[in-house]
């Protein structure tokens, strides 16, 4: 067990006891049964760090039906009364087939997501069968080795640990690219390497265009290096002395990247017709004209476009970005609304009742930032499998109690939403 991350703001201890106990961890603790009597604690408390009383997300409710006719048809195609062991969880995310509606969400070049971190998480995400997203500017700042060089970089690593514990139908692997990842050709270098040839012959291959995130919406990557990989690196990055000349560290600066309509269409369709084999997703931060450039993407021909909401983030930013910048993701799924192309959605995820809420507003899956980093620093071999164990038991609990028997049949109709749910603005070219 390690304990060297640190997530102030988010359920970090309850993401760890998760990671220790899984499913379990979905109750109150053992000790208290026949003692305890249960009942709704108001939030905020000690169940609930972090929680937010302004994120509409949090205010929905999950609000079961008495009438369930998808029961009843699931009664008559069972034999008998069906269960929540029997709601299905299997989803198409990206392109890829997936057994769980979630994916690993990128972690990029930053310290936290170490090199035994990394991998750690790649290994368990294969095994469990989800995608896994590979941040940008791994290659610009750690170097890329081709499969016959000795010591493989992260990106290689957390490539070839996922495809190793994976099998051939379940799961894919993302590798996103920004402005200084297309100078050192990432998507080129990784299209062509020995490594992932096993998942362009399967199909579980995608390359991401980023073009934003929620920590930091606006600004590209931004992380602090010592001063001998700093001078490393600084042809291909700028780099800001925000600490001092006498500082130790100097910020290393990525470039957002510049996308009008036209510029969007036209990377998507290059990534098209240079990587035929490779899916086309792409991640959006969370801009006020988030509806307009999903359907931009997706009419462009993107297999899966990436909300992250203001709430996510698992590298370094400003302070005030992290508090007052971006739509939060409850507002994303608002705007962009229910749609037949695939949506995935980040933002705070951690447990059951905020995937369900995300899902039925038309989220394909949800991605596991801060949480899957959190779940392998607790435990590198099995923590992450665990957090897992305990959202899917939650997942199949609360579509069962909706009447429903397929995560995908999740919808609007089984929440509460708050009164300032307003209709979202139009957007320009969206229809």
């Amino acid at each position: 067990m390690s304990t060297a991350l640190v997530a102030d703001g988010f359920p970090e201890e309850q993401v760890r006891q998760r990671a220790r106990h899984g499913a379990g961890a979905v109750f109150p603790a053992e000790a208290g049964y026949g003692t305890g009597l249960l009942g709704a604690v108001p939030a905020p408390s000690s169940e609930r760090a972090g929680y937010d009383p302004d994120d509409l997300l949090e205010r929905i409710r999950i609000v079961p039906p008495v009438f369930m006719p998808e029961r009843l048809k699931k009664l008559i195609d069972l034999a008998r009364e069906p269960l929540y062991s029997d709601v299905e969880l299997d989803s198409v995310v990206g392109g890829f087939t997936s057994r769980l509606p979630l994916y690993v969400s990128a972690f990029g070049s930053t310290r936290a997501a170490s090199h035994d971190l990394g991998e750690a998480a790649g290994r368990q995400a294969g095994a469990l069968g989800i995608p896994l997203v590979i941040g940008e500017n791994v290659v610009p700042v750690n170097g890329y080795r081709s499969a016959g060089e000795a010591g493989a970089s992260p990106l290689l690593g957390r490539i070839a640990a996922y495809a190793e514990a994976a099998d051939d139908e379940h799961g894919g692997v993302v590798v996103q690219q920004s402005t200084e990842d297309a100078d050192a050709e990432v998507w080129n270098l990784v299209y062509s390497d020995p490594v992932t040839e096993p998942l362009l012959a399967t199909g579980r291959l995608a390359f991401e265009l980023k073009v934003g995130q929620g920590a930091k919406p606006g600004l590209g990557g931004l992380t602090l290096l010592d001063r001998e990989t700093a001078g490393q690196v600084a042809e291909q990055y700028s780099l800001d002395e925000v600490f001092g000349a006498g500082s130790g560290q100097v910020l290393r600066v990525a470039s957002p990247g510049t996308f009008t309509e036209e510029i969007l269409r036209q990377q998507i369709r290059l990534m098209r017709n240079n990587f035929p084999r490779a899916r086309v997703w792409v991640k959006l931060h969370p801009g006020r004209d988030v509806a307009h450039a999903a359907a931009t993407a997706w009419a462009a021909g993107a297999d899966s476009v990436t909300v992250d909401g203001a709430e996510g983030g698992t590298a370094w930013a400003p302070t005030g970005f992290l508090t007052h910048v971006g739509l939060p993701l409850a507002d994303c799924l608002r705007r962009v609304g229910r749609t037949d192309h695939c949506l995935l959605a980040s933002g705070r995820m951690w447990e059951g009742t905020r995937a369900v809420k995300a899902l039925a507003l038309g989220a394909r899956a949800v991605g596991l930032g801060r949480a899957a980093l959190l779940a392998v620093d607790e435990d590198r071999e099995a923590g992450l499998t665990r957090l897992v164990e305990a959202l899917a038991l939650e997942l199949r609990m609360l579509t069962s109690a909706v009447g429903k028997y397929h995560v995908n049949a999740l919808a609007p109709e089984d929440l509460l939403l708050p009164d300032r749910w307003e209709q979202p603005p139009a957007a320009p070219g969206a229809a």
